[in-house]
């Protein structure tokens, strides 16, 4: 049987008890003999502490607006008359221009033929139109609103004990007793 672990551990245990003895108050020995008592005491006056903050509080305001929107209408009818009358355009312009201009003349006579036959397509169609169309979109946005609120910290209580006023901080108004700790100790 090992008993050396077992007698180092008595010897902890008793250093640790003679230790705690030994930084003990002699005239007011701590847990065992605890002579504090308690008593009501009259309170005279108990005020509160009041402290000003400002308190934002989210406002979500939304309103409605009319959005406008344009529909073309049978936008896609023109794209062969506008191709065909590009092809009939280049082809008029590559006969009339010659030598190093011919080439600017084809480009231009694309452009012209294009344009011409948009227009044609469009007359064609007698029921192209670009229609414009409203409506409505609800907007939001939040602001924020300040005001200032007292708030009560606390209170400063003023009591008698034994015909002398004494003055504390409670964070609650303790009504028209409060308990108090007497603790009596011979003096050294």
């Amino acid at each position: 049987m090992n008993i050396k672990p077992k007698l180092a551990a008595l010897a902890s245990a008793a250093m640790l008890l003679g230790t705690s003895a030994a930084f003990a108050d002699h005239d007011y020995p701590a847990g065992r003999n605890d002579r504090a008592s308690y008593d009501y005491a009259q309170v005279v006056s108990a005020q509160p502490i009041v402290n000003y903050v400002t308190v934002k509080t989210p406002v979500r305001e939304c309103w409605e607006e009319t959005q406008y929107y344009t529909v073309d209408r049978y936008a896609g009818n023109r794209a062969g008359g506008t191709l065909l009358g590009a092809v009939i355009g280049g082809v008029i312009g590559h006969q009339v221009g010659s030598g190093r201009g011919n080439d600017a003349a084809t480009v231009a006579g694309s452009l012209i033929g294009a344009a011409i036959g948009n227009d044609a397509s469009r007359k064609r169609h007698g029921q192209y139109g670009v229609e414009q169309h409203s409506r409505p979109v609800e907007r939001c946005k939040t602001s924020y609103r300040e005001h200032r609120e007292e708030r009560i910290d606390g209170y400063r209580v003023t009591y008698r004990y034994h015909g002398q006023k004494y003055v504390t901080e409670m964070p609650y108004d303790p009504g028209s007793k409060l308990r108090v700790r007497v603790d009596i100790r011979p003096a050294r």
